[in-house]
């Protein structure tokens, strides 16, 4: 009596299935990169020309280098606009970036300096922000967005996430994009354009002068 062969049989369904190789991103994939920006260059122009030549949202989420004579809005000094004069040390950066036709006001920066002295004064980037020396961001992008109106009503069928502009990002937009065309005001990234006619020159000397910022 012979005994049976081990293993499957030949012609056996069981056979190796070939990889599965994907050559296309996601639309909801997100990208990382490091931007260096060269010495004397905007920070702020450098990242939105990047956004809008890509044609991707950017997270900006951290940065290092050094910055020269910064314009910034703070909450406590009354939405007034402070200039500081000098070289300043970035301790922080955070941000977002979007290319049109998403309003400008979609964009901003958050950051954070260290003076000469060691004194520390933060707030919302307004107009230019000049790198001195080479600066370093960390940032993640995106092609794809939804836009949400809070909070939103449980009982509501029609509450679902809306394309940010109409598909992906920098492609026409449609209703989505006349709405968020059409009202600026619902972005906090920036503070709006006529702001920077009551900005406050302050000197470096008298801002550093004191133990303590006087804002």
């Amino acid at each position: 009596m012979s005994r049976r062969p081990r293993g499957r049989p030949a012609g056996s369904k069981n056979k190796p299935k070939p990889p599965i190789i994907i050559n296309r991103d996601s639309a909801n994939a997100l990208r990382t990169h490091i931007i260096e920006i060269a010495d004397g260059c905007d920070v702020m122009e450098s990242v939105s020309n990047f956004s809008r030549r890509r044609q991707r949202g950017v997270c900006i989420m951290s940065g290092t280098g050094n910055v020269t004579n910064v314009n910034l809005k703070q909450p406590a000094s009354s939405g007034e606009i402070v200039t500081l004069h000098g070289r300043f040390e970035i301790l922080s950066l955070s941000g977002s970036f979007l290319p049109p036709p998403a309003p400008p006001a979609a964009s901003g920066l958050t950051i954070y300096l260290a003076g000469g002295q060691g004194q520390v004064v933060g707030g919302s980037v307004v107009g230019a922000l000049m790198a001195s020396g080479p600066v370093v961001i960390m940032g993640a992008s995106f092609s794809n967005a939804a836009y949400e109106r809070l909070p939103l009503e449980e009982d509501d069928p029609n509450n679902h996430p809306l394309p940010m502009l109409g598909g992906p990002l920098g492609s026409p937009g449609g209703q989505q994009q006349q709405l968020l065309g059409g009202d600026p005001s619902m972005f906090h990234g920036t503070p709006p354009p006529n702001l920077l006619n009551s900005s406050m020159q302050l000197p470096h000397e008298g801002y550093w002068s004191t133990g303590r910022p006087p804002f």
